[in-house]
């Protein structure tokens, strides 16, 4: 059993201010937003980084997206724009190592990001 921050909010150990949730995936509020609108979408299979997925993950990955741009339209900024990354390892800014994809709008959004 894996058993970071986000296994233990799946597991409901933790609260989280969860906007979303289906069989394979689980979509929260961040608390450290760092747009106005910052959600984190998480497989409920435990996959520390990117370069942990199997070929048998690819669906389940893009799963995570399809719930991004759902989310996106059901908010109402899907038009307007928003921006999804995943970071991979520390250097990559990875600070939770179970997959998570960052779903960030609500604000013009810069580049390069940091």
């Amino acid at each position: 059993m894996s058993d970071t921050i986000f296994d233990k909010i799946i597991r409901r150990e933790i609260p989280a201010d969860i906007v979303y949730e289906d069989e394979q995936a689980l979509a929260f509020r961040d608390v450290n937003p760092q747009a106005p609108v910052h959600i984190l979408i998480i497989p409920k299979k435990s996959i520390a980084t990117i370069n942990d997925l199997q070929p048998e993950d690819e669906v389940l990955v893009g799963h995570l997206f399809t719930v991004a741009a759902r989310l996106a339209a059901d908010m109402g900024f899907a038009e307007a724009g928003y921006r999804t990354v995943m970071n991979c390892n520390a250097d990559g800014g990875q600070t939770v190592f179970h997959l998570h994809l960052h779903l960030l709008a609500g604000r013009a959004l810069t580049w390069p990001p940091g």
